[in-house]
């Protein structure tokens, strides 16, 4: 595998070396400290998002923007020719000749495969159905250091819909790149599959109860119940509202304990958690535009040297 981003996709969290990950973490802490660069003045974006998005989509679209690029922005099907019959891969050729790279949202991980075979230029997975959301790793790892110094050495646990959440399945894969311990903490019907843990080499992996790892954990990763992943509503409502982390959840814990949620929450993160100094979430959210400027810029090959 090799290292650097320039011109190659990114279809999932495996793509990317720790080398790799070190050096956007790096180039994004200095996009942090610039609001507009003028390096992507002649590249354009193209996004499709076939499924729904707030953070992800708007934090691409202001990451170009910040870079000088633009973008073009597909989020209802609807509006294009696969309306009228024409094929994905047809489409994503045309979107590839539009553009210099393409980023793309499905529910099927096969779709996001699709284009990366049928486009020439670079293919960024911006979150494919229950597979990976390696974008959003990226995040999670900033998010991390910026608030804890480090990767290695951490104790982690990820916590909820591990069955369904592709950014906690994207989380581990990264976190299998560092020294780092993780326990899984989730529903039984929730449990992450036993195949994608048994492919995690070193990052040692267990499963408990949150009461009794509060204590020992650096970085507490919440996730909502991925409503819709689920095959039937019934089993939807059997696990809803299955878990909640409360302010009395957090009873014990470090006192630079993180608590991080790739979001959107509904229930299963209280408010009270919010006014803490362990809640990172929104902040969380707020650097997916300094990253996504960091990854576009290596992706694109852009001198991304700030003086």
């Amino acid at each position: 595998m090799a290292d650097g981003f320039a011109g190659r996709d990114l279809i999932s969290i495996r793509d990317v070396t720790r080398r790799d990950v070190e050096e956007v973490l790096g180039l994004a802490e200095e996009m942090s400290k610039r609001t507009r660069l003028d390096i992507a003045y002649d590249k354009l974006a193209t996004l499709f998002f076939f499924e729904p998005s707030t953070r992800t989509r708007l934090s691409f679209e202001a990451a170009m923007y910040r870079l000088g690029g633009h973008c073009l922005s597909i989020h209802d099907v609807r509006s294009t020719s696969l309306e009228k019959g024409e094929s994905l891969s047809d489409t994503f050729k045309i979107l590839d000749s539009y553009g210099d790279v393409l980023l793309i949202r499905h529910s099927d991980p096969n779709v996001v495969r699709l284009a990366a075979e049928v486009a020439d230029n670079p293919v960024i997975n911006a979150g494919a159905g229950r597979d990976e959301h390696p974008t959003q790793a990226l995040i999670d790892a900033y998010i991390i250091r910026r608030s804890l110094g480090r990767l290695d050495g951490l104790t982690f646990c990820i916590l909820g819909d591990l069955k369904y959440s592709r950014a906690a399945r994207s989380l581990l894969l990264l976190l299998d790149k560092f020294k780092a311990k993780v326990y899984l903490v989730s529903p039984p019907e929730l449990e992450m599959d036993a195949s994608l843990i048994a492919g995690i080499e070193n990052a040692p992996v267990k499963k408990g109860a949150l009461s009794d790892v509060i204590g020992e954990i650096d970085v507490l990763y919440v996730t909502r119940v991925q409503k819709e992943r689920f095959p039937t509503p019934e089993e939807y409502e059997a696990v809803k509202g299955s878990y909640k982390i409360t302010l009395d959840s957090l009873r014990g814990c470090k006192a630079d304990m993180i608590v991080i949620h790739p979001l959107p929450r509904v229930d299963e993160l209280g408010k009270d958690v919010d006014s803490t100094p362990h809640a990172r979430y929104f902040q969380q959210a707020a650097l997916g535009i300094s990253l996504r400027m960091a990854l576009l810029a290596l992706t694109l090959g852009l001198d991304a040297r700030i003086g």
